[in-house]
């Protein structure tokens, strides 16, 4: 019974279970339709890692599954359910429990972030304008953060979530600013001030609630998806604290379509710890009189293609980085190639987006940009 229905829902999104397609679904063990049907998104992914189903193509089977709608017409059980109830009721995001992200995913190991990123280690969407080559476009994303900054070689640069440097580094070589990057991560903290130990860059480690300062420019690359939607307020408020009167601040994050207090179980348990994505509507209320939104763009198809480099390069890089470090298993190879294949299929299908939102400080008889 429960294997005719979840056969039939995905029939409904063009997927055959044991086709012949390369977006079927191939399954192995039966025991795979109950633990999907039970436990959703969170059984799906799971049972991928355990070997009770592959995909020749999962980036195309969760693009059908999103446009299809099947994700918003099924609906979890209480157990599932519960899932989401700790987003809404705590602060998973507080200064206390911020560096759980850090700790279980950024620090992973630099080896396996630096076998699939590019030269510039930008683990966030790319800009591939006018090209192919994932090294290009993530320079051409650096170049596109930085005229939106209108960036000048006397401009002070605050960069909240500094990754492993690369955003500091390069724009202190290219557009010659100051650039002080704060962030959590003890294994990125590292690398960015080896990488970046000749340049005007100085970094922090501290939680963006403790920032103090004044700079003529803020950016926030791919940070603000761990902040929560308990913290957006305190978020912006900190941004215009420390905004200089005409200052710019540029924020790129990963969006959703839809106002929500939780993420996916899968992604939460296994990527992205007390991740959350903010909508439009959740990022401009929390900038509300304090900062205007002046420019906004998505660039939800770019991380499409970003994600299936990413995945291109890990898979070339697999049998080395298995070989090194034996704490990179087969069950760990089949969940960071369902996390990138998976993401992309939903920046495909438009599920999720990918915005740069241009603010200034909010102040009477401004002059937009």
């Amino acid at each position: 019974m429960i294997a005719a229905t979840i056969r039939d829902l995905l029939s409904q999104a063009g997927i055959t279970v044991n086709g012949k397609k390369p977006w079927d679904i191939q399954v192995y063990d039966d025991q795979w339709y109950k633990r999907v049907w039970i436990d959703k998104s969170l059984g799906f992914g799971e049972s991928y890692m355990d070997g009770l189903w592959d995909c020749q193509r999962i980036d195309d089977m969760i693009c059908r599954v999103f446009k299809s709608g099947l994700v918003d017409r099924v609906k979890g059980s209480l157990k599932y359910q519960l899932k989401f109830l700790s987003g809404v009721l705590f602060n998973l995001q507080s200064k206390v429990r911020s560096r759980i992200i850090a700790e279980r995913h950024y620090d992973l190991g630099n080896d396996l972030f630096f076998s699939f990123l590019d030269p510039y280690l930008q683990y966030s969407c790319a800009y591939f304008d006018g090209t192919d080559d994932l090294k290009q476009a993530q320079e051409n994303k650096l170049d596109l953060i930085a005229d939106k900054l209108d960036l000048k070689s006397s401009d002070k640069l605050l960069d909240i979530g500094s990754g492993w440097g690369g955003l500091a580094r390069y724009l202190a070589q290219n557009r010659g600013c100051q650039v002080t990057g704060v962030n959590i991560s003890k294994e990125q903290l590292k690398h960015s001030r080896e990488f970046c130990k000749d340049l005007p860059v100085n970094f922090l480690d501290q939680d963006y609630r403790s920032i103090t300062g004044n700079y003529d420019k803020i950016v926030s690359v791919g940070m603000f998806e761990h902040v929560g939607n308990k913290n957006y307020r305190k978020f912006m408020k900190v941004v215009d604290s420390c905004l200089k009167e005409d200052g710019i601040f540029m924020l790129q994050t990963i969006g959703s379509n839809k106002s929500k207090k939780s993420c996916d179980p899968w992604i939460t348990k296994y990527i992205f710890p007390n991740g959350m994505l903010p909508s439009i509507s959740q990022i401009s209320k929390s900038a509300e009189g304090l900062l205007n939104i002046q420019h906004l763009e998505n660039l939800g198809k770019h991380y499409d293609k970003t994600l299936m480099a990413w995945h291109d390069n890990f898979q070339k890089a697999w049998p080395e980085l298995s070989r090194k470090n034996k704490k990179y298993d087969l069950r760990f190879k089949r969940m960071w190639e369902f996390y990138l294949l998976s993401c992309a299929g939903s920046f495909r299908a438009g599920s999720n987006q990918l915005w740069q939102v241009v603010m200034t400080r909010y102040l009477p008889n401004r002059k937009t940009l």
